[in-house]
């Protein structure tokens, strides 16, 4: 395993490529959540990559990348799984509120642990399938780096949404036969190639949003 002062370099590094200021306070929660990840991964498979050093680029600078798309107070990652990007973005973002979502318990537990080791008071770990997920109020984003397809991500996440609500899709090559089934009432609002320091395969970043008739009475709150 790389030393801690070697993840630490290639943390700050990417960072800096992405344009991205780390406090050491953000910096220690990071390497913290990665120490876990990999300490975990061997009893849990939370994710493929077993390398913590490769574990930076492809978890953490992965999740950094969107940092500058997730606005609004109230966040939902669909099938969070290891907590990529939601524990990445929480810790970024310490004044908003995000609600990591996964059916399988393993990750949950996994999840709660993170949240409890670093403190992380602005998230929330909720185990349950999406489709019976009912929270009270409405999430102004809602992000994933692990959904299966388009369609099934927005078709499933829309009863979760206001008026304005903006989803992330993270997403490797451009999908462009997922995005010719989306269903009919959804939008592409912006596309972004990431550079994501360290990663070689294409990655890209679709955010949609859904087109509320003007005769609908949806306010936004």
């Amino acid at each position: 395993m790389s030393s801690a002062l070697a993840l630490n370099t290639e943390l700050q590094q990417g960072a800096t490529q992405l344009g991205i200021d780390l406090t050491a306070q953000q910096s220690q929660q990071l390497l913290a959540y990665l120490q876990l990840l990999h300490k975990w991964n061997k009893a849990y498979n939370l994710t493929a990559v077993r390398n913590p050093d490769e574990m930076v680029s492809r978890h953490l600078l992965d999740s950094l990348s969107i940092l500058p798309f997730v606005e609004g107070q109230r966040w939902l990652d669909v099938g969070s799984g290891g907590g990529m990007p939601g524990v990445i973005l929480a810790i970024m973002q310490p004044e908003t509120d995000f609600t990591l979502l996964d059916s399988n318990g393993k990750k949950t537990r996994f999840l709660t642990q993170v949240r409890m080791e670093l403190g992380l008071t602005n998230l929330q770990v909720v185990h349950t399938r999406v489709e019976a997920f009912a929270p009270e109020v409405p999430f102004d984003g809602i992000v994933s780096r692990a959904f299966s397809s388009l369609a099934d991500f927005t078709q499933l996440t829309r009863h979760l949404s206001h008026a304005a609500t903006r989803w992330l899709a993270m997403k490797g090559q451009y999908p462009e036969e997922e995005l010719a089934a989306l269903p009919i009432d959804f939008e592409v609002l912006q596309s972004t190639e990431l550079a994501v320091p360290g990663c070689q395969g294409s990655r890209h970043l679709l955010i949609l949003r859904r087109q509320v008739q003007a005769g609908s009475q949806a306010h936004n709150g």
